[in-house]
């Protein structure tokens, strides 16, 4: 949960949390680090509804522990979550997965957009050329996954060296060869 609901925030910090045992942990080992999340989730109360989500059905507390591979510069950080998906639809390790799917969401387009195309730099401000631009980067975002590519910056460049290749990468092969 972010800082943009301090009452649901509020609301969920103040819950009796068990810290004695998750229900689901996972540790992952990679990119020079470890990390360990273990999970918590409670039932919502029909008659305590969240504020502003009645339909929230449970709410989740994750502690993710990292640190180097050699255990120094440890880190702890704490989030919460809330869910409309009941307890029989979703189990604690189905909604750490879910959870962790947001993330590689993150990883895979946010990310991207906000630094291989610099997006919140864009002097791009007037009319319709805010959303055009968006769309822009959408489809080049899209068509270089499509294509294969695990690297967008590096399909990126290869796309301004090679002229004919943005045309061969939408499946244009008659323009590729008028626009060399």
């Amino acid at each position: 949960m972010k800082d943009n609901q301090p009452t649901v925030a509020i609301h969920l910090v103040s819950q009796p949390w068990n810290y004695n045992q998750p229900d689901a942990v996972s540790t992952d080992r990679g990119h020079g680090r470890i990390e360990k999340r273990s999970l918590w989730v409670l039932p919502i109360k029909q008659t305590e509804p969240i504020p502003k989500f009645p339909t929230a059905t449970q709410m989740i507390q994750v502690l993710r522990e990292t640190s180097a591979l050699d255990g120094t510069n440890p880190r702890r950080e704490v989030a919460f979550a809330i869910t409309s998906r009941n307890a029989t639809d979703a189990s604690p390790q189905e909604l750490q997965d879910f959870l962790r799917g947001h993330w590689g969401i993150e990883n895979r387009c946010h990310w991207v957009r906000d630094v291989t195309f610099d997006e919140d730099r864009s002097r791009v401000r007037l009319g319709s050329g805010p959303q055009v631009m968006a769309s822009l980067r959408n489809l080049a975002l899209s068509v270089h996954r499509l294509n294969g590519a695990k690297n967008i910056a590096a399909a990126t460049r290869s796309c301004s060296y090679d002229n004919i290749l943005p045309f061969r990468l939408l499946g244009l092969r008659g323009l590729a060869t008028r626009a060399a």
